[in-house]
């Protein structure tokens, strides 16, 4: 029997009643520590099969809108080869207008092709970044497509905003997004961070999740581990905020490694992504039911 996402049933998992496109891209060719980014989607997917599938908080049962298995980007000659190949499979899935796009990595690299897809469909578009690091460098180890240059070329196309960050090089100051950069030590003092972040943050949104945001004491398996994380609820509390007012057009989430004590992480990938459907599918139906009454409304006047 074909696999489906969290082990739904097929009629809930096909292209054509899906309403959700989900991308795998197992690689790991540019980390520089931890290793074991490969085997990120495999663990996503098994701990997705072992998650309960109604949220309690949104009173929903997300899948049942369709998630399907686009398939996996393979390509792993060179980091610039595999960029190459993950911005065509975008390309190729967004054309599906009716359908959210979304990746799991794999290291932070891959991101770098779909935000590129992605930023050429949508206008105006905000990157959302929470990570522990910049991931700035115009180049690393003589490649642009290193997984420390995650979002240098988003920073140059569009309007980056970044949250949690907590390590980066000093070549890195020169590049920061003004005013939209939100490091965790003064989002640790800072009560009203949320909002903060939130009046960055406008039009069509792609949101871009490097597990080592979080703090290690929840998500200890990914890259590199740095202290001084985001917690669970505060961050929950952002992304949804984010997708009620924001058009959320695709995400991905990368960094989850392979280790003896995965599961934990692996764990909180799978119901973090799957709180993200949740909120995406909450908003998107209040938004449609708030445009029919504004369109009534006008037919009346």
């Amino acid at each position: 029997m074909k696999r489906t996402y969290a082990g739904i049933p097929t009629e809930n998992a096909t292209l054509e009643n899906s309403k959700v496109m989900l991308v795998t891209v197992p690689y790991d060719g540019t980390s520089t520590w931890g290793k074991g980014a490969d085997k990120g989607p495999e663990l996503f997917l098994d701990a997705s099969e072992n998650m309960e599938l109604y949220d309690i908080e949104t009173d929903t049962e997300p899948y049942l809108n369709g998630v399907f298995l686009a398939g996996e980007v393979s390509e792993n000659s060179s980091p610039e080869a595999m960029t190459q190949a993950v911005y065509e499979k975008t390309q190729e899935l967004l054309k599906h207008e009716d359908k959210l796009f979304t990746l799991f990595g794999g290291e932070h690299s891959v991101s770098i092709g779909s935000i590129r897809a992605v930023g050429e469909k949508y206008e105006k578009l905000t990157v959302l970044q929470l990570d522990a690091h910049t991931d700035l460098r115009p180049e690393y180890h003589g490649s642009t497509s290193n997984h420390a240059c995650a979002v240098f070329e988003a920073n140059q196309k569009h309007k980056l905003v970044q949250v949690g960050i907590r390590s980066m090089d000093v070549e890195e100051k020169q590049y920061l997004p003004k005013g939209r950069v939100f490091f965790a030590h003064e989002i640790a003092k800072n009560k009203e961070w949320v909002e903060d972040v939130l009046d960055k943050v406008s039009g069509n949104v792609y949101i871009t999740i490097d597990l080592d945001a979080f703090d290690p004491a929840i998500a200890p398996s990914t890259g590199t581990p740095e202290p001084g994380g985001l917690q669970w609820y505060p961050t929950l509390k952002i992304l949804r905020k984010v997708f009620k007012k924001c058009n959320v057009v695709a995400f991905d989430i990368v960094e989850l490694m392979d280790s003896q004590q995965a599961k934990p992480t692996a764990f909180l990938a799978a119901k973090l992504y799957y709180k993200m459907l949740a909120y995406y599918f909450k908003y998107r139906s209040k938004k449609k039911e708030n445009k029919g009454i504004e369109e009534l409304f006008a037919k009346k006047g």
